[in-house]
C-alpha cells in the first residue's frame, strides 16, 4: 500500500498538480483484499500524506483468469494542475 500512495504522490508532483482529486485502483479477482478492506488501509497509508484527501475509487474484477489476477493496478488520477481546475 506504501508504494501505491508513493506511486501515486510521484506522479501528481511530476505532473505539476496543486491537489489530487482522485485515483481509481483495479482489484484483480485473486488479490488478497475486498474492496473495504483496501480502502481501510490505503486511508490509513495516506494519513498525513498529499494523498490523505483523495477519493478513491474501486473497480473490482471477477475474472479469476484474467492475466493481473493477482494485482491491484493505478487506472487512473484526478489531478488539479495550476493551469487547469477541471483536473486531467
Amino acid at each position: 500500500m506504501r508504494e501505491l500512495v508513493e506511486r501515486i504522490v510521484l506522479a501528481a508532483r511530476g505532473a505539476g498538480a496543486r491537489r489530487i482529486r482522485g485515483a481509481q485502483v483495479w482489484i484483480g479477482a485473486l488479490a488478497p483484499f475486498s474492496p473495504e478492506h483496501f480502502r481501510e488501509h490505503f486511508e490509513k497509508e495516506a494519513r498525513g500524506t498529499p494523498v490523505e484527501a483523495t477519493r478513491l475509487h474501486i473497480e473490482c474484477s471477477d475474472d479469476m483468469l484474467h492475466d493481473q489476477a493477482q494485482y491491484v493496478m493505478l487506472q487512473w488520477l484526478d489531478l488539479e494542475l495550476p493551469d487547469d481546475s477541471e483536473g486531467t
